[in-house]
């Protein structure tokens, strides 16, 4: 992040060579480490065990729990912290509020991989949010940007096509590219050398491009960061709470219920499915937002900014949550299984 920043500001013209050439109003460069970072996460899915998953009752009681935290409590979440952290700055409010409207994808995938949740439960529920994404993005642009937000002069008018488009970029390419990846290594060679040997080598390509997606980002604006250093802070605030409430609550709603289910043989709650929850409730499709308020606003213009500073926060952000996951799940009782054998030792 420092190293990009640095990029940014003492060498300006980066940003023009990397928008000589655009992916969906979009940066080529951006776009690469974007679908790079998630195309070995994507390899990884079993797929070929989704049908025996989605013939339990277990996937559709997370489903429910995922559709409420994503459009029910997420967008109005940022809408209020936008409200209340920038009453006074209408357009860097705009900007806050179209991250919140842009629901999980993406970069949940990582965080989720990083902090060991279940990968196939992940990928269902990101890939049922993209397809609702496609669907409810526009309507609830104008609905709490418009309407809601009290931004009508905004005039806000995002089509079914853009949001279609930029879903299909960043989900349906890395997605296409992990399932022929997968089954072409399998069927060449056997599933135990795809899961022992090439998995393993595979993988780390997903942190090279998350690395290089950071490096990037902050570069392309580093120079826009340092000349708005007072408003991107201001921004910085109801981005940073609704990124920890969001996870927080989420991962504590799900410890509570899977306390309460106790240590059942077949569980539906604990801890993977706690970190899928979380991260899913917490993390935004940054492309999609950054994209669709540089088409409607312009790429200068504050609007745009507002959305770009979302993954420059949700990045440090969730990677701490990411540890902070890790840690509770070594000190938490997720199952009540610690306080049964201490009972059973007095």
């Amino acid at each position: 992040m420092i190293v990009g920043v640095v990029i940014g500001v003492y060498a300006p013209s980066i940003r023009t060579a990397f928008d000589t050439v655009q992916l969906h109003n979009v940066s080529v460069p951006i776009a690469i480490g974007l679908i790079v970072m998630m195309w070995p996460v994507l390899t990884k899915v079993q797929y070929e065990t989704l049908p025996k998953v989605f013939a339990s009752s277990r996937i559709w009681i997370h489903i429910g729990i995922s559709l409420i935290l994503n459009w029910i409590i997420g967008p109005f979440m940022m809408l209020g912290l936008a409200w209340a952290t920038l009453p006074d700055l209408p357009t860097y409010r705009t900007g806050v509020i179209m991250v919140g409207l842009a629901r999980c994808i993406a970069m949940v995938m990582i965080w989720n991989h990083l902090a060991r949740g279940d990968p196939d439960y992940c990928a269902i529920l990101v890939v049922i949010n993209a397809i609702l994404q496609i669907i409810l993005f526009s309507p609830y642009a104008v609905l709490f940007i418009n309407i809601i937000g009290g931004e009508s002069e905004a005039a806000i008018h995002v089509a079914y096509g853009d949001v279609a488009i930029s879903v299909l970029i960043y989900l349906g390419i890395p997605l296409v590219a992990g399932i022929i990846t997968r089954y072409t290594v399998w069927y060449f060679t056997s599933k135990k050398f795809l899961e022992t040997r090439f998995l393993p080598v595979f993988s780390p390509l997903a942190l090279l491009g998350l690395l290089y997606t950071i490096l990037v980002l902050f570069a392309y604006q580093g120079h826009q960061i340092v000349d708005n250093i007072g408003h991107v802070f201001r921004v910085f605030v109801p981005m940073i709470l609704y990124f920890i409430i969001m996870w927080a609550s989420t991962f504590g709603f799900m410890y509570f219920l899977s306390r309460r289910e106790g240590g059942k043989e077949a569980r539906t709650f604990g801890y993977e499915m706690a970190v899928v929850q979380s991260f899913t409730a917490a993390s935004n499709n940054f492309e999609l937002a950054i994209a669709v308020a540089i088409a409607v606003y312009g790429v200068q213009s504050e609007q745009a900014l507002a959305a770009t500073i979302g993954p420059l926060v949700e990045v440090p952000v969730l990677l701490a949550l990411t540890w902070l996951a890790l840690y509770l799940k070594r000190k938490l009782d997720w199952d009540g299984s610690k306080s049964v054998n201490k009972k059973s030792t007095a």
